[in-house]
């Protein structure tokens, strides 16, 4: 294999007949791109569908196969996506509301591995490695930001406890409770030790 059709791989490649339709034709390539997706019409049907769409705005149809190739591609990023999806909401799922710190945590990982990752392969130029480097910077600023705010509400929440617990032991103790027993109540039902 010549080192030309090699490099032509690596990149875009060649523009299939879909990918060279004018721009009156988005609106057709996203019915097409949602019929795909919803699988429920078969793909005859919509590549059928799809020309007699361009045909109305006097655009010429595609091939059945080059449509087919392009829906092969849509098919392999739509799954890709999905996957990416479900391991997300599985990942966040799985850490509840007091994940957000673990989720940046997480993020900055998977940056991380594909930063290694594509200098293992050697796939890498400045403009990537400087990207990369400032979506982790993000990330980092981001989880630094989370752990904050996460401490600022716990110590919001544990002074509004300790302001009920306050009331709670008053108010007990005003209805006739010892104040042993008020403190008691404020240890077992509030959870607070004093």
């Amino acid at each position: 294999m010549s080192d030309d059709r090699t490099e032509r791989r690596q990149g875009r490649g060649w523009l299939s007949s879909l990918d060279q339709l004018p721009e009156e034709a988005d609106a057709d390539l996203a019915w097409a791109i949602e019929q795909l997706r919803d699988r429920t019409m078969p793909q005859t049907a919509i590549v059928g569908e799809f020309n007699k769409r361009l045909a109305d705005r006097g655009i010429a149809g595609v091939s059945k196969s080059a449509f087919s190739r392009w829906a092969v591609r849509k098919s392999i990023q739509f799954r890709k996506l999905d996957e990416v999806r479900h391991i997300t909401s599985e990942i966040v799922a799985d850490l509840g509301t007091d994940g957000a710190d673990q989720v940046t945590v997480a993020v900055a990982e998977m940056i991380k591995v594909a930063i290694y990752e594509n200098l293992e392969k050697g796939e890498v130029d400045s403009k990537s490695v400087m990207e990369m480097a400032r979506a982790l910077t993000s990330v980092v600023s981001a989880q630094k930001a989370s752990n904050e705010l996460r401490k600022k509400l716990e110590e919001r929440a544990a002074a509004q406890i300790e302001r009920a617990a306050e009331k709670a032991e008053k108010v007990a103790t005003e209805a006739g409770l010892t104040a042993e027993r008020a403190a008691q109540i404020r240890r077992d039902v509030l959870g607070l030790r004093i």
